[in-house]
């Protein structure tokens, strides 16, 4: 095998030319939400295509009821016997980016800037989620390409182009593309990294199931003059369901919750611990400063770790300005339950609506909305070989160890690999916290762009061995 170092190199000679080809693709406003995006979608998807087409990958558009996904392939040369076989996964779609007042530049103008603390930083929609992520292997490939004329393993590349409005086409096209997508594990380039200088792999997900509920009472608005006191009011039944929710140590209090949920080991603790995480520096930059949550569960445990119910909106009567006096027919709220381990959630779901039912009088109604039947959590042991080689490349890059880390949120993606394409997946990225996901003025540090082209470098050549 070519020493790594010299594939390194060329990355380090190309990467004016790579930052040119991410520049490129951030220009094209690929704003899958809105339809009236729907050319340039497709426009961001054929620059891929053509991109990968031009390394010697066998690349394809392939549509789909809504934005077309890439998938492309390379066959290593002059490989004998069993090659490993790696799919690697990003998104073309990039968020909306109202408020344009609040950006500093055009959001697809894309720009290079050097801040007053000497970082240099790379603006506009998208440099950070998800084409910066998705560039640093492509461009890892054309560095080995470019060196060595092939790469060290068998790869296939998928990049999709709903992901920031729900993947309503990708169940489907997993589905129909079993046999094709199937390899011995997906990579999934869309995470952080614990800080700037400190690599991380996230080894957990939450789950997520969602609820929506509505009380009817009375059949209209009644005068609270007229029918307070012996009219039920919805609000009333709703806010007494919602405060029911929790516990006063912060558990959640609907029957068999906990169904699932395993302790920390011992042994992730420790590692956790040795992150030096700040409960209190956490919540102060929302601007808290009181620990809410479980009792005995620091922030990381909570966040990584431990299941939630959450109240995510609340509403009903009258909400204009002044005041009326009304008794509201109905009252509504949303909610979200976060899920670690084994919990199902369709387990959650039917054992919450039986808490909220057990909650409204005989005369009211309580319906809930159709959302789905929601994700469970996922999780990869520390100790996969998967873990432990991409770990070990990772410092190599960056001189300090891996940071095993989880997250709070949820990346469906993982499941769909793991329940339909039967894989298990790692996610590796390279984004910060202050990266402004989703928000004005998003960016991507040049160090996380070129470091993460350099990583990939090193993952191809440790996954080949």
């Amino acid at each position: 095998m070519t020493d790594v170092n010299t594939i390194l190199a060329e990355a380090d000679k190309a990467l004016d030319q790579s930052l040119d080809r991410l520049f490129d693709l951030v220009r094209i406003p690929s704003i899958s939400t809105d339809t009236a995006y729907k050319e340039d979608c497709r426009r961001a998807a054929e620059r891929i295509v053509a991109d990968l087409s031009g390394l010697g990958f066998s690349a394809a558009l392939r549509d789909t009821p809504g934005h077309p996904m890439v998938v492309a392939h390379f066959e290593p040369k002059g490989a004998t016997g069993k090659v490993p076989h790696f799919l690697f996964y990003g998104h073309y779609d990039v968020q909306p980016p109202d408020p344009l007042d609040k950006w500093m530049t055009p959001p697809f103008q894309p720009e290079k800037r050097t801040g007053k603390d000497g970082i240099v930083r790379l603006y506009g929609r998208g440099t950070a989620d998800d084409k910066g992520q998705l560039m640093t292997f492509i461009e890892a490939m054309r560095a080995w390409i470019t060196t060595t004329g092939t790469l060290p393993l068998k790869a296939t590349i998928l990049i999709e182009g709903e992901e920031e409005s729900g993947s309503p086409s990708l169940i489907p096209f997993l589905k129909q593309n079993r046999g094709e997508l199937s390899c011995d594990a997906a990579f999934v380039c869309d995470t952080n990294m614990w800080d700037e200088k400190t690599p991380a792999i996230t080894t957990r997900l939450r789950g997520m199931v969602k609820d929506e509920i509505t009380i009817t009472g009375p059949r209209v608005d009644l005068h609270s003059g007229a029918y307070g006191g012996p009219a039920a009011n919805p609000i009333r039944i709703l806010s007494r369901l919602l405060s029911k929710l929790h516990d006063k140590n912060g558990k959640v209090t609907i029957p068999g919750f906990y169904e699932g949920v395993s302790d920390l080991p011992k042994e992730v603790k420790v590692q956790w611990q040795k992150l030096k995480f700040s409960d209190r520096k956490f919540l102060r930059e929302v601007g808290l400063s009181v620990p809410a949550g479980e009792k005995g569960k620091g922030a990381l445990e909570q966040v990584w770790a431990r299941p939630t119910a959450e109240v995510n909106g609340i509403w009903g009567g009258y909400m204009g300005a002044g005041t009326k006096t009304v008794i509201p027919s109905q009252a509504h709220a949303k909610l979200t339950f976060r899920l670690v381990g084994k919990q199902k959630p369709e387990k959650i779901l039917k054992a919450f609506r039986a808490f909220a039912k057990a909650e409204v009088p005989k005369d009211c109604r309580i319906d809930f909305a159709a959302y789905g039947s929601g994700s469970p959590a996922s999780e990869i042991a520390g100790t996969s070989p998967l873990i432990r080689k991409s770990a070990k490349a990772l410092k190599d890059e960056f001189g300090r160890d891996t940071a095993l880390i989880g997250s709070g949120g949820s990346i469906p993606i993982v499941r769909y690999f793991k329940d339909i394409l039967g894989m298990d997946s790692v996610l590796i990225g390279f984004g910060l916290n202050d990266d402004a996901l989703h928000s004005p003025n998003e960016k991507y540090n040049l160090s996380s762009f070129h470091r993460g082209i350099r990583s990939w470098v090193r993952i191809l050549a440790a996954l080949a061995r």
